[in-house]
């Protein structure tokens, strides 16, 4: 007798992590990783960022830390901070009691609650994603209850820049309500942000429209090492009136990766809904993962809420996003010097650690298998 679940049929493997696990079994000792965006040292390995060891090791010797459950909505203090990093201390949407966080699992989790609330609690029936955009944009909708998944216009790829009038033409096209996932900076995997007049031209089209923006902000202090340049396009729409959704990770900027630690900012017209919504966040949290875990989200509370320890993290993402930026002026460069064909400034206008690099499918093929550089297809 076969299996019951010989019915199951095969899927496809998760492109990115496959492409990491043939780099750690590849035994060319040049090869390089330009997969997973992690950042990495010159020596190619994981940075532990030095105020997150201080943290973790004062919580190690804190005695009066336990581990009992998180209510649903996670751990307060930490979403309380998180949402101000975004905001802003001073934002109306805190001050008058009409925005708050849900302390989430990491960015993607924060993505998928939000779109079961908007789905099944708010009754929003269609979503739009850039083209391209992060693939588990359409994925995590999808399996949010979501159906109708559309594209807008984003990615000029003959000229390497945004494609606004397309995505103008898109938006203006969308129909009344329609959730609109907007990338807050570092655009995954383009690497192209709006400039700030063009987030005005955006948001006078979904104002107009009346679309709903839901942003991602995967990478706030890490694109530019400045948060509130990072957090810009968000709270110009806050301050436009909008009400919207925002994801948060702190994969990134905090080097938390597999601590999971997100928060999904929510900011409306009034007060009025709050209540029920938390309510109706609480069950879907309660039928999914019952609560979030406390580690990470105590580690960026206590940086985010003290002088010094911030101050240290500032450095350390400036650090970062400052690295990048120097080795995207050195890859150009360098391109330029030995004459490659083609025009490069398109690597030193992206920003983040993403890039569409123009390169066709032939040459990243070419790439693999004669110098085990291992790039993304797309």
């Amino acid at each position: 007798m076969s299996s019951r679940f010989s019915c199951v049929e095969a899927a496809p493997p998760v492109e990115i992590f496959a492409l990491s696990r043939s780099y750690k079994e590849d035994q060319f000792p040049q090869k390089v990783d330009l997969g997973i965006g992690a950042y990495r040292t010159n020596e190619g390995k994981p940075w532990v960022l030095p105020v997150v060891r201080k943290v973790e090791q004062q919580i190690a010797t804190d005695v009066t830390l336990n581990h009992e459950y998180l209510s649903q909505l996670g751990y307060e203090e930490f979403s309380k901070s998180a949402t101000k990093m975004l905001l802003g201390n001073d934002s109306p949407a805190l001050t008058e009691g009409r925005g708050f966080g849900v302390q989430c699992l990491s960015g993607t989790g924060s993505l998928r609650v939000g779109a079961e609330f908007l789905i099944n609690c708010a009754k929003f029936k269609t979503y739009y994603m850039s083209s391209p955009t992060w693939p588990n944009h359409r994925l995590v909708f999808k399996n949010a209850g979501f159906q109708d998944g559309k594209l807008y216009r984003y990615w000029d790829a003959s000229n390497r820049k945004l494609d606004l009038d397309g995505m103008l033409e898109d938006l203006k096209n969308a129909p009344e309500d329609s959730v609109i996932i907007l990338h807050a900076c570092a655009h995954n995997p383009t690497g192209i942000d709006p400039t700030k007049d063009q987030w005005k031209q955006i948001a006078d089209i979904m104002e107009q429209r009346k679309l709903f923006p839901f942003f991602d902000c995967a990478y706030q202090g890490f694109a530019s090492g400045n948060l509130e340049n990072d957090s810009w396009a968000v709270r110009y729409f806050v301050s436009r009136g909008f009400e919207l959704l925002c994801a948060q990770s702190f994969a990134k900027n905090f080097g938390l990766y597999n601590e999971r630690i997100g928060n999904l900012t929510l900011v409306f017209k009034d007060s009025s809904p709050v209540v029920n919504v938390r309510a109706q966040i609480t069950l879907l949290v309660r039928g999914n993962y019952s609560n979030p875990p406390v580690h990470g989200a105590r580690i960026v509370s206590k940086v985010l809420n003290d002088a010094t320890l911030y101050e240290e993290w500032q450095g350390h993402i400036k650090e970062m996003s400052g690295r990048i930026k120097e080795m995207r002026q050195a890859l150009r460069n360098k391109l330029e010097e030995l004459g490659t064909p083609g025009t490069w400034e398109h690597i030193t206008n992206q920003i983040g650690m993403f890039s569409y690099t123009g390169l066709n499918q032939e040459c990243v093929n070419r790439a693999l298998n004669l110098y085990s550089f291992y790039i993304c297809r797309s």
